[in-house]
C-alpha cells in the first residue's frame, strides 16, 4: 500500500491533535475553578483532591451524577452552548446540598461525533461558570469523539460531583407535623421535562423564536440555565435548623419532597401561594396538559424546597432573600 493510501485515526473520524489542542485551550477555564483542596495536576490520569485541607472534623463524602437530558437538542438548535454547562453542574451540585453537603469537585464527560473546538470550549466555559457558582472545582473530565454513535452536530454531556458534610449535619433530619415548607423559586424549566416541552412545541408547529408573552423568545426561555442553590442553602444551614431540602427535578414537588419527609406525614401544598412563570402556563395551554401532569413533570416555578420549624419562617426568608433568592411559604407538613 502506498503512503497516499495509508489510513490513520483521523481518517476514521477521530482527531487526536484537535483533542490535545482543546485540552490546552481549556486549562485556564479549569484553573479558574480552583478551590482549597485542589492538586493542580490537570491532564493527569486521575484527579487529586486533598479533603484534609478543607478542615472537616468528621466528613462523610456525598456523590451525585446527572446530565441535562434533551435540553441539549435546544442548545444545538439555537447554536448556543455557553450556558448548558451550568445546567450540567447544577443538576448534580443541587443534589449534593440537599444532603447538607458542600460541593468539592466536579468531573465532566463530553461526547460528540466530531470535535468542534469552539463549541466545546463554550461548553466547558459554562461548566466552569457553574462550578464557580457552587465553589466547586472542575478537576477533570473526558472528551470523546465517537463517529457512528453520534451524528452531525449531536453531542451529549454527563457530570459527576463529590461533596462532603460533617456526619452530624447530614440531611434530611426528622420532620414533624407543623413544619413549614419554603419554596425557593426556579429560573424556569431547569433541566427537566424537555421531551414533553419539545413535543408540545413541535406538535403545534410553534416557532421557537416566537415572543409569546414577553420580550424573550420561547427558545430563550427554555434555555435559561438551571439555578444553582448551593451557596444560599449552605448559608441557611449555618443559621437555621433546616430539617430538609428537596431539589425539584423529574417527578415534581410532591415526588421529590416525599424522598425527605417522614412517611407518616402529609405534604400539604398551597399551590395558589406561588405563581407559575408564564412559560409553564404557555406549555400547559398549548399542550392541553392537565394540572397533575404539570406538577409531576415540571418544577412549575419552585426549584428547591426547604423544610423548617414554624418559628424560623421569617428568619429563613430574610436569609434567602439576602442571598438573592426569591422565596415564599408554600405549605406545611401535617
Amino acid at each position: 500500500m502506498s503512503n497516499n493510501n495509508q489510513v490513520n485515526y483521523r481518517t476514521a473520524g477521530v482527531d487526536i491533535d484537535a483533542g490535545n489542542k482543546f485540552v490546552e485551550m481549556i486549562k485556564p477555564l479549569v484553573k479558574s475553578t480552583n478551590r482549597i483542596g485542589v492538586d493542580n495536576n490537570f491532564g493527569g490520569f486521575g484527579a487529586l483532591f486533598d479533603i484534609k485541607k478543607c478542615n472537616f472534623s468528621d466528613p462523610v463524602l456525598v456523590s451525585a451524577t446527572d446530565g441535562v437530558g434533551t435540553k441539549l437538542k435546544l442548545a444545538i438548535l439555537a447554536d448556543k452552548h455557553d450556558t448548558i454547562g451550568i445546567d450540567l453542574v447544577a443538576m448534580s451540585v443541587n443534589d449534593l446540598v440537599v444532603q447538607g453537603a458542600q460541593p468539592l469537585f466536579f468531573l465532566d464527560y463530553f461526547s460528540c461525533s466530531k470535535l468542534d473546538i469552539k463549541k466545546a470550549k463554550d461548553i466547558v466555559k459554562g461548566i466552569a461558570d457553574g462550578c464557580k457558582m457552587a465553589n466547586c472545582a472542575l478537576i477533570g473530565g473526558e472528551t470523546a469523539e465517537m463517529p457512528g454513535i453520534y451524528h452531525n452536530k449531536d453531542y451529549d454531556l454527563a457530570g459527576f460531583a463529590v461533596g462532603a458534610v460533617e456526619r452530624d449535619e447530614i440531611l434530611p433530619k426528622v420532620t414533624q407535623p407543623g413544619d413549614v415548607i419554603i419554596g425557593i423559586k426556579s429560573s424556569g424549566l431547569h433541566s427537566n421535562g424537555f421531551s414533553l416541552a419539545r413535543y408540545v412545541i413541535d406538535k403545534n408547529n410553534i416557532n421557537y423564536n416566537l415572543k409569546a408573552f414577553d420580550d424573550k423568545t420561547i427558545l430563550e426561555h427554555l434555555l435559561t440555565p438551571t439555578k444553582i442553590y448551593v451557596k444560599s442553602c449552605l448559608k441557611l444551614m449555618k443559621d437555621i435548623n433546616v430539617k430538609a431540602f428537596a431539589h425539584i427535578t423529574g417527578g415534581g414537588i410532591y415526588e421529590n419532597m416525599s424522598r425527605v419527609v417522614a412517611k407518616n406525614l402529609e405534604i400539604k401544598l398551597e399551590e395558589a401561594n406561588f405563581k407559575r412563570p408564564e412559560i409553564f402556563n404557555f406549555l400547559q395551554k398549548e399542550g392541553n396538559i392537565c394540572n397533575d401532569e404539570m406538577i409531576r413533570t415540571f418544577n412549575c416555578g419552585i426549584g428547591m424546597v426547604a423544610i423548617i420549624n414554624k418559628q424560623d419562617v421569617d428568619k429563613t426568608c430574610k436569609i434567602l432573600q439576602d442571598c438573592g433568592e426569591d422565596c415564599l411559604v408554600i405549605g406545611q407538613l401535617n
